[in-house]
């Protein structure tokens, strides 16, 4: 009896502290369904008047839609590269200085837990608005993931070929051409076409805040009440996503000889 009623607590209780955590919370952030529900007359109202889309906008948008494509691939490679260079820092097997791996670690860490959004308002704080800002709000942001992830696969790699390397006297720039990036490499490429499809998605939000491209553009729509022309860059905005998603996986099937599951 004693054993069914501690079994029946270790539920019970887990379940009454979740239950409190989700009501309070829900309180706190003003959650009530019966606005949700008096106002789908007016989302659907906002639906009709979207369509159908404005036809005519469709080649005024590919200019921002390419933009935005430039905006993520360039902030993806400046991003990749500096996150590189940290990973290498970061590595234990490559620096045997702790101080330096915990600066290196921490630089990735303090980027991950800086929202995006306030890394780009800084750079369009320094720079003004335009795609620049939105490159370098991509690059930095990209390092937080990158940085950790190459860092982790340079831990994880076959360390006889280093070991070889730095008994005939190589210097470190030889250890890590001719033994740590081959070993790298496939991994290196195929998180950083993962972050690239990340960036496609991060580029259309941050042109919201003034990065341009198409984001800017679906915002203006938005603000002037133009509906169908909002409809037209969403539309434009999911073809993007999508090519760039097939186009991604494509050079990762490519590069790396294998099949990509989704």
């Amino acid at each position: 009896m004693v054993g069914v009623l501690k079994r029946y607590k270790r539920v019970f209780l887990p379940v009454v502290i979740l239950t409190l955590l989700l009501w309070g919370g829900s309180v706190i952030c003003q959650v009530e369904p019966a606005v949700l529900i008096t106002g789908v007359p007016q989302g659907l109202d906002l639906l009709r008047q979207m369509f159908p889309p404005a036809w005519s906008a469709f080649p005024e948008l590919v200019g921002p839609a390419l933009e935005t494509v430039q905006i993520a691939l360039v902030g993806t490679v400046f991003g990749a590269l500096l996150s590189l260079i940290i990973s290498l820092f970061a590595a234990s097997n490559l620096n045997p200085n702790r101080k330096g791996r915990e600066i290196a670690r921490g630089i990735c860490s303090a980027e991950r837990a800086l929202p995006d959004l306030i890394v780009v308002l800084f750079f369009v704080a320094i720079v003004g608005l335009g795609p620049f800002p939105g490159v370098m709000a991509l690059a930095v942001s990209s390092i937080g993931m990158l940085g950790k992830l190459f860092a982790d696969a340079i831990e994880e790699i076959d360390p006889k070929p280093l070991e070889s390397l730095a008994a005939v006297g190589a210097t470190k720039a030889q250890i890590i051409r001719y033994a740590v990036l081959p070993q790298v490499l496939p991994s290196l490429i195929a998180n950083t076409l993962y972050r690239f499809d990340v960036n496609i998605r991060m580029s259309i939000f941050i042109g919201v805040v003034g990065a341009g491209g198409i984001g800017f553009e679906l915002l203006m729509a938005m603000r002037l009440l133009e509906f169908q022309t909002a409809l037209s860059a969403i539309i434009t905005i999911l073809m993007l996503i999508l090519l760039c998603e097939k186009l991604s996986d494509a050079l990762r099937k490519s590069i790396l000889g294998q099949e990509v599951l989704r």
